[in-house]
């Protein structure tokens, strides 16, 4: 498993051969083993087949194509709208329409998310994960008809792979890596964490493609700017109110 795990990686094209129904259900059966809070399982993923409805998803995805190129797209979802109706037939009064509820929900639908990547990933299968469905939550609920307190919080593409690609480089483990306590980073320290990516020829390349003096000025101005983080965060936030998580 280690071995397996150590070279993992993320897969952007695949193959036309679809995944059958079958092992669909095993990996999906494996993945709700996962850990969760108070055994609620306060999580649903949705599984798009279909290339009209893929299509739809594309632009929520920034029309990446692996969307509507891959055997499947799994949205997976923070859920209360479950159990809400299930307390509310059981004469039970919930109180899951607030932040902290809707935080539980979101770290086990990604904790379910990652265990059925891994067991997708060792059946053959690749997956990549794709970071803008929080972007657009909104859209993807108006595509996925997801009722009040259920919120999108990640999807992942799932297919065979047509290609291998480079293992993807790390920070060494002590840059993330705290024992006991937290320690905090000093100037010199940055610069040891940081000198093998920065200097990597990969990483030179793509700081001067992108007209950027160092590979962090990719990140804060290009990738991922404050306009950009502070517009998508007070979307999110409506989807939030929205879907009944911020009353």
């Amino acid at each position: 498993m280690l071995e397996f795990l150590n070279k993992r990686r993320t897969i952007r094209k695949y193959s036309e051969k679809t995944i059958s129904n079958e092992l669909l259900s095993k990996l999906l059966h494996a993945a709700a083993q996962a850990s969760n809070t108070g055994n609620m399982q306060a999580y649903s993923v949705i599984v798009s087949t279909d290339i009209e409805l893929k299509k739809q998803l594309a632009p929520t995805h920034f029309n990446q194509a692996m969307v509507t190129e891959a055997s499947l797209v799994m949205t997976f979802c923070a859920d209360f709208n479950r159990i809400t109706k299930w307390c509310e037939q059981r004469n039970a009064v919930p109180g899951f329409n607030n932040f902290q509820s809707f935080m539980a929900a979101a770290i086990d639908a990604v904790i379910f998310a990652q265990t059925f990547a891994v067991a997708a990933e060792s059946a053959g299968l690749g997956i990549c994960y794709l970071g803008t469905t929080t972007y657009n939550a909104g859209e993807i609920i108006d595509i996925l008809n997801l009722p009040k307190l259920v919120v999108p919080i990640t999807t992942l593409t799932i297919g065979y792979p047509v290609e291998m690609p480079i293992l993807t480089d790390r920070l060494p483990l002590e840059s993330v890596v705290h024992f006991e306590t937290y320690t905090d980073y000093t100037k010199d320290s940055i610069d040891e964490l940081y000198a093998d990516k920065e200097q990597h020829e990969i990483y030179r390349k793509f700081a001067a493609e992108n007209n950027k003096e160092f590979l962090a000025q990719v990140f804060t101005d290009v990738r991922y700017t404050q306009k950009n983080n502070e517009f998508f965060s007070d979307k999110f936030l409506n989807v939030l109110k929205q879907q009944g998580f911020m009353n």
